[in-house]
């Protein structure tokens, strides 16, 4: 140990463990605090799922390919790395949603899926009359009874009836978690639709006032998308982060295999190295932080914790090749159609800047919860798969010019029913048995870039508070 300062440790550098260690180090330098900070990763390079590839002329996203603006932490950390100018926003289009091979648009003001205009929901072609009466009956259907959680599906089962959750909320919703509407939790993925009703007493009554408010606040309408990434493509976030790292003492490829607890915490590294620490932040996924501590009972749901695997499917074409009958961004597809791809983004449509002039992109999804055997398929069956499956929708001649396949092996952590009173367990347990050390990250409390970021300034709080307090 060096001295009198403290030693900080950062296990994981995908982005929650990487805006924590650049906000660590804006502290340390502002506050003169007398700390040093080392980050570890298990994996050869930093960034976790953010990672771009710039290929004959496209750019493509090989995990998230934005984020929402309005959740701020993003843009506040792309500005605090001086890449504001590279910051875009998607180009607005219709998006649709495919059930039975057709392709209908999704209603003009559903929010997630959950109607606030009366004449879109009833002029769709989405559902029958009995769905749309069904949905209806959320006007007159008390709140339901307060409850610490429910899942997805029950909750929006009972609101606005089955054909509304088949054909629109569960394709919008699982895209999201790729998960299963019946196990995942209201109350660690979607609480304001809960808070909603039981503030109003109809979801749509209540969804349909909350979009009033806020378009009354809101300054004149743009013409652009809500979501933003940077021209260069997202990972260069993650570069500018490691470029600007100074204070950090940085190991890739390296794992945290263990920790004992003594006068300081010991992690121990699959090198050898053994590293001190006063304070940590254990961003890894829930698997690798349940390995780290294996003999702790309250770390049991992290145990029990599921993750499902999906894949990307990137395909470029020249522009003649493709003929789409409808205009828009992309799709999202029903679980009951029969298709291996769960929703497709036309890239060069919503992001024009990703592709060269004269060509197309197509970024196809496979795997959700309870099928996920495709992402285990070749990369030429995988192709095959998506081209024959987008063949069904729209005209496409020919094989691909470029293809870029990316698969994350159970990469997408479920936040099943109970999940905030599992994490809260684990933080008490930690709290107990290693004060300290603070868990973080995707497996915790959102898997979006925002989420992370905002979980990542949490972490910094949490640990100068712990030591400097």
């Amino acid at each position: 140990m060096s001295g009198e300062r403290k030693q900080i440790v950062i296990i994981g550098g995908g982005i929650t463990g990487l805006a924590a260690a650049f906000y660590l180090e804006r502290k340390i330098k502002k506050n003169g605090l007398p700390a040093e900070v080392t980050l570890v990763e298990a994996s050869p390079r930093l960034g976790g799922k953010i990672q771009t590839v710039h290929k004959d002329g496209y750019i493509v996203e090989k995990g998230p390919d934005s984020f929402l603006e309005r959740k701020q932490s993003a843009p506040q950390l792309v500005k605090d790395l001086g890449l504001g100018h590279l910051l875009v926003n998607n180009a607005i289009g219709q998006s649709y949603v495919l059930v039975n091979e057709t392709l209908y648009p999704i209603p003009e003001g559903a929010v997630m899926g959950v109607p606030t205009k009366v004449a879109p929901f009833l002029t769709t072609g989405l559902f029958s009359l009995q769905g749309k009466l069904r949905a209806g009956m959320d006007l007159v259907l008390p709140a339901s009874k307060p409850q610490d959680d429910q899942s997805l599906g029950e909750f929006f089962r009972r609101r606005v009836g089955g054909e509304v959750v088949e054909n629109l909320i569960e394709p919008l919703l699982s895209g999201i978690y790729a998960g299963d509407i019946d196990r995942l939790s209201l109350m660690s993925t979607f609480p304001q639709f809960y808070q909603t009703e039981q503030k109003y007493r109809s979801l749509i009554l209540g969804m349909k006032k909350s979009a009033g408010n806020k378009s009354k606040q809101a300054a004149p309408v743009k013409k652009q998308g809500q979501f933003q990434t940077l021209k260069t493509g997202l990972q260069t976030i993650v570069e500018e982060l490691e470029k600007q790292l100074e204070l950090t003492k940085i190991y890739k490829g390296t794992k945290a295999v263990g920790i004992e607890r003594g006068q300081h915490y010991s992690f121990k590294l699959d090198n050898g190295i053994v590293l001190h620490a006063d304070a940590a932040v254990i961003t890894a996924p829930h698997k690798a932080i349940a390995a780290m501590f294996p003999d702790e009972d309250w770390l049991k749901g992290m145990r029990e914790m599921v993750s499902t695997s999906v894949a990307n499917v990137a395909l470029g074409f020249p522009e003649e090749a493709v003929k789409m009958e409808h205009e828009g961004t992309g799709f999202v597809i029903s679980r009951n159609s029969d298709f291996s791809i769960t929703a497709c983004t036309w890239t060069n449509k919503k992001w024009p800047h990703t592709t060269p002039e004269g060509k197309v992109l197509l970024r196809a999804y496979v795997g959700k919860a309870g099928d996920e055997s495709v992402v285990e398929q070749s990369d030429n069956e995988m192709v095959r798969i998506v081209l024959e499956d987008l063949k069904r929708i729209m005209k496409i001649e020919g094989e691909p010019e470029m293809t870029c396949i990316t698969r994350w092996n159970e990469a997408m952590p479920q936040y099943h029913v109970g999940h905030k009173e599992r994490i809260k367990k684990v933080r008490e347990g930690l709290q107990t048995s290693y004060p300290g050390i603070f868990v973080t990250g995707a497996s915790f409390e959102g898997v979006g870039i925002p989420d992370c970021i905002d979980q990542g300034k949490q972490a910094v709080k949490d640990v100068l508070a712990h030591l400097f307090e």
